[in-house]
Parts: structure tokens; sequence; C-alpha cells
């Protein structure tokens, strides 16, 4: 569905008219009003955001996404939307659906984000994921008490898990509704929310449960409101991102440990297998070493190098702050966004200290995903990586080895892939309603909003956009160094006050 075919002349050419319309129509915009409002009730957001976050979301733990749902319709409803909790099947995350229809409005535009979150057993959390903690930024962390204080520095950062990823996207927008309510200021778009519960497992559900509530769900433009902003803290939006395919891999040495004296000139060590294992799948510069893997890959249009290129530094500033002597890949970041990645989640065998024992272990797993570029799919990413395998002499198998196939094979593998895959996502840069939403967030933010073509990470909305049959556009407001994923993850105050203006203008200035 993907339509980049506009020369790179035309691509700047429509770039050079979003800026202009930014100082041309910035009387459009809601911004002023919106943030004269959150200026007077920021503890009022803050307390309320503190309440949601409070809430454990672990995507695999059903009964706390299920009490995240419901507490969040009660917040839609609040507000007057129709809501329903969607489900693909008993037994499955609920996706909250909200509707606010607008008189008069043309348009209807569908806002995505996720509700669940990571899991949060990585060590080194300097305050409970579930207990919302106001600290300066990494690495000093020194909390404060912004309940006490006169001002609220917008640089100060919310701890907890979903703070970043996705939980403040949904507060951004509810405090922005919120905000052009209190001014008078009517949307000019129909309103769909669709809030997923299963994201961080992959969505395995999530395709079904759209096909289920086609009608319901079905706007004039999907925003995917996921994903942290530019690194250099500019606003970005984006037309797509990759596709995701992940697996376990076991490999077995003896049946009970044996002593590295005795047996480490004799034994196999599982240690050793699964460490040749992992860099017979890639190499130290990034490269995937499986044949064929890059075979299926869409070539890079025209407009998208266009695009590519008009992207502002950012792997100067990113190396000194991540203590990067080097980089993997092409020298540019968004560069490799449009390649495949394969990607070494864990590795472990045997035990660290203080555990440590002088002892060779009885087997040992690393767990890995491809970041998929448009063209791969899952299915033929799972058979050319298990065909290069075996070629390489593992014999695969699906569950633990009994004895006998211990004996019959020098080396085993146990494959176990990931429940949640996807294909990349694709839509049209050029699309009168990507080119309205550029022009709302250059409005509301001063400047040309960046534009990148793809974004690295990874969702299930391929499946979603192509039923949908209508564009996508990806607003980010988080922090790049939010820590999602991992342990501290963390808000900015300032990107989530401009993720309200943002939001507001999305929904009082969009227009196409």
């Amino acid at each position: 569905m993907r339509i980049r075919e506009l020369a790179a002349a035309g691509l700047a050419l429509v770039l050079v008219t979003v800026g202009a319309t930014a100082g041309a129509a910035d009387a459009a915009s809601p911004k002023e009003k919106v943030r004269a409002w959150r200026q007077a009730h920021e503890k009022e957001i803050l307390a309320d955001f503190s309440t949601l976050l409070a809430m454990p979301n672990v995507a695999t733990t059903l009964a706390d996404v299920d009490r995240n749902a419901a507490y969040i319709q009660g917040l839609l409803q609040q507000r007057g939307f129709e809501t329903k909790l969607l489900r693909a099947a008993p037994g499955t995350p609920a996706s909250v659906f909200g509707e606010l229809k607008v008189p008069g409005a043309r348009r209807t535009v569908t806002f995505y984000a996720h509700y669940d979150g990571q899991p949060v057993g990585q060590k080194g959390w300097i305050s409970s994921p579930f207990e919302p903690s106001m600290r300066t930024a990494l690495p000093e962390a020194r909390p404060v008490d912004w309940k006490a204080a006169p001002a609220l520095d917008p640089n100060w950062r919310l701890f907890a898990r979903a703070a970043g990823d996705d939980k403040g996207s949904i507060q951004a927008l509810l405090s922005a509704f919120d905000a052009l309510k209190a001014a008078g200021i009517k949307p000019t778009v129909n309103i769909k929310l669709l809030y997923e519960g299963e994201e961080e497992q992959g969505s395995p559900h999530f395709a079904g449960l759209v096909a289920q509530n086609l009608e319901t769900v079905r706007g004039d433009l999907l925003i995917m409101g996921d994903g942290p902003m530019s690194q250099t803290g500019k606003q970005q939006i984006n037309f797509g991102n990759r596709g995701i395919v992940g697996f376990k891999a076991t490999v077995y040495g003896p049946l009970k440990p044996l002593h590295d004296g005795h047996y480490g000139s004799w034994a196999p060590s599982p240690t050793v297998m699964i460490a040749g294992l992992v860099t017979s799948l890639r190499n130290d510069n990034g490269d995937i070493l499986i044949p064929g893997i890059y075979d299926d890959v869409k070539p890079v249009s025209a407009a998208d190098k266009a695009a590519l290129a008009a992207l502002p530094d950012v792997e100067t500033g990113l190396k000194q702050a991540l203590g990067l002597g080097r980089n993997v890949g092409p020298a540019r970041l968004a560069d490799g966004y449009m390649r495949p990645t394969l990607n070494v989640r864990a590795v472990h065998g045997g035990d660290d200290a203080p555990s440590a024992a002088n002892a060779i272990a009885t087997e040992a797993n690393a767990s890995f995903d491809f970041r998929l570029a448009p063209g791969e799919t899952p299915q033929r990413v799972r058979g050319l990586t298990e065909a290069y395998l075996v070629k390489q002499g593992w014999f695969i198998v699906r569950d633990t080895p009994d004895l006998a196939t211990r004996l019959a094979h020098p080396k085993i593998l146990r494959v176990e892939w990931d429940p949640g895959e996807s294909i990349a996502t694709e839509s049209p840069m050029e699309s009168p309603a990507a080119q309205a939403v550029a022009g709302s967030i250059s409005r509301t933010v001063g400047y040309p909003v960046l534009r990148l073509p793809f974004s690295g990470a990874s969702s299930g909305m391929a499946e979603i956009v192509n039923q949908l049959k209508a564009p996508m556009v990806g607003v980010s407001i988080a922090n790049y160094d939010d820590n999602q994923h991992a342990q501290n993850e963390n808000l900015r105050l300032g990107n989530l006050w401009d993720g309200i203006e943002v939001y507001a203008g999305l929904l009082a200035d969009l227009d196409w």
C-alpha cells in the first residue's frame, strides 16, 4: 500500500510548504490557550497521571491489564465519550474504545496508544516501578517533592513503568481534551480512541480484534501515539515501522553439572556453544549472516532517501551521551531502519557471582529478535533461520530432548518462536492526511516537524492499517532517553507539557 514515488525535489517542496505553513497559520493553533490551562493545572495533571502509572500493567498479567482497561474506560466516560471494552476472545486482553462525534466534522481520526507495559524484573530500579517518583534526570536521579514545589521544572522526570511507553500519550490526549473543553474550543474532527492492552506481548490478538470491530474503529486517519521523539528533542512524525519476529534458542550439554577441571577438556560446554551460535547469526558490525535474509528487502525509494537526508545529525550527540566510541551498521541511525536487524536480547549460561562455580553447565540459552524491513515476512525469516542452523549441524527440537535424542545427535538446539510477530507497517508520506498532521504539529511547535519515513521500532499495526485502508502517522511525545523496556523508565515533564499541546492541535487544528 506504500505510495513513495515522489521525486526528491518534490518531497523537498512539500517540506518547504509545511515549514511555511507553520508560520502563516500559527493563529489556527490552540496552543496558547492550551498552555495557559496546563500551567494552571500542572499538579492536577500529574496527580491524575501518577494514579494511572501506579496501576500495575505488565502485559502478561491479565487481571492487572483488565483493571487498567476499566479505569481508562472510566476516564473516557467522565469526558463524555461513548466507550466499549473490545476483546478478540474471552480470556484475551481488552482494548479500550472511545468515540466522540463532533457536529459538523468531516473527518474521523482514530488515535492509537497502548496501556500495557513491559515486565519490571530488571535489576537497578531506583524506586518501585509502580510507585511513581519525581526525580532529576539520570544519572543523579535526585528525588524532588513536586507537590510542595512552587514551580515544576520541565526537566524533571516522572519515573515509573509505562511513563514513556505508553501511558504518557494517553495522559497527553486526555489533558489536551480537558484544556480544549475549558477554553471552549471544539475539535475539528470526530474522535475515536483505541487503547490496546497487549502490545508488549506482540499484539497476537489485536488484528483479530480490529477485524471483528472494523466499522467501530474505522477512521480516515490513524495516529499512532507510541515511541520516543527525535534525539534532537524536536517533534518528529513517522509513516511506518518495522516488523518483528523473535525466538529463544537453548543448547544442551551434560545431564548434570561437571567439574570443569576434570571434564573441561572433554565434555562440550553449552556456554561456549551458545556463544558460537550467537556469532554465527550476526557479526560485530551488525550484519546478519543468514543467507538470503536481505533478498526480500524492498529497495529504498528516492522519496525515502530524500527524507532521510533531510534529517538533522543526531549521531554525534548520541555517541557522546551514550559513551560510544563507534557505531555498527550505517553511519546514520535512521538509515539503519530501512534494513533488518538481528538483536541479541539475552544470553545465559552457568551462574553469576556469588553463585558462580567452576563447573560445566547443563544447558545455555539466548533470545533474539529480528526487526523486519518492508518486504520481509516472519514466515520467510523463520524458514531461512532454521535452514541455516540445520546446515551448521544443529538438530532442531521443539521440546526438551530425551536421552535417546541426546545420544543420537551431537548438537541439539531447541528453538521456540515468539507468539507475537508482524510485518513492517507502511503508509504514504504525501497523503493529504499526513500533510495535515505535519502542518498541525508544525503550527503548534513553531518549526517544520521532522519527517521520518520509517521508525526503527516494531508494532502489529500493519494488518490494522491494511484493514482500515487509512493512512497512519506516528506521533511520538516521549523523550528519546526514557529507558523504555528497561529499568528506570521515565517521562520528562517538558515532553508531557509539549505533548498536551501537540495533541490539542491534532484535535482542534486538523483538517484536510
